[in-house]
């Protein structure tokens, strides 16, 4: 299940190193994030000062909870973590606390993103080091062409809908543009427009130079 968190408020509490890549994440999201914790990183204070997150310099209240949609507890305390969960619980926020798969409602996937396409590896929180070796393996498998590709077949889906072709019809069509054929062909045409595209590029570079000679 992917969750939609844009616009959404997420608690982070830690402003380590840990923190920093559920953070991240969680802006890329598009979620409002709110940070406490008494001290951050350089990269939080960064974010903050650009205004990316919101950080309050304290430590944890449980007040904080209030209007949050999810929270993560990132510190390097098990016992602060396990009070966020039971606090979290009776406010009915989802909680993920690192390193602590039983103080989890949700885990942070591995995640391969191609544009539109995202594949989340999750191993429920017993390895994310195996869950990375898979992403990296994934990520060799899946390369950067599958994003314009998949952009391109959503186009085509959104004309077809918006004709009102008849279902199995665009169902068919979709099909064979999502096929192997389909994307080897997507492939040697990006080819093709890239090597015309340098080709330009090149001769409109030799005659600016035989211009200036």
């Amino acid at each position: 299940m992917f969750l939609k968190l844009s616009g959404r408020l997420c608690l982070v509490v830690g402003a380590g190193r840990v923190a920093e890549p559920k953070i991240e994440s969680l802006v890329r999201c598009g979620a409002r994030v709110r940070v406490v914790a008494p001290s951050a990183t350089a990269a939080i204070r960064q974010s903050t000062q650009a205004g990316e997150i919101e950080w309050l310099e304290r430590t944890f209240e449980p007040g904080d909870l209030d209007g949050a949609f999810l929270v993560v507890a990132a510190t390097s305390s098990p016992g602060l973590h396990e009070l966020i969960f039971r606090q979290a619980q009776q406010a009915g926020v989802l909680c993920n606390a690192v390193d602590q798969p039983n103080l989890c409602d949700f885990y942070y996937p591995a995640v391969v993103r191609r544009g539109p396409l995202q594949i989340a590896i999750s191993t429920s929180g017993n390895s994310p080091s195996l869950a990375r070796r898979i992403r990296e393996e994934l990520e060799r498998q899946f390369g950067a062409s599958y994003g314009p590709w998949i952009r391109e077949i959503g186009k085509v889906r959104r004309a077809l809908i918006e004709a009102d072709t008849e279902p199995k019809k665009r169902s068919a069509i979709l099909k064979d543009m999502s096929s192997d054929r389909s994307f080897r062909r997507f492939q040697r045409s990006a080819n093709s427009k890239r090597t015309a595209r340098r080709r330009q590029a090149d001769g409109a570079a030799r005659r600016a130079t035989r211009s200036r000679s």
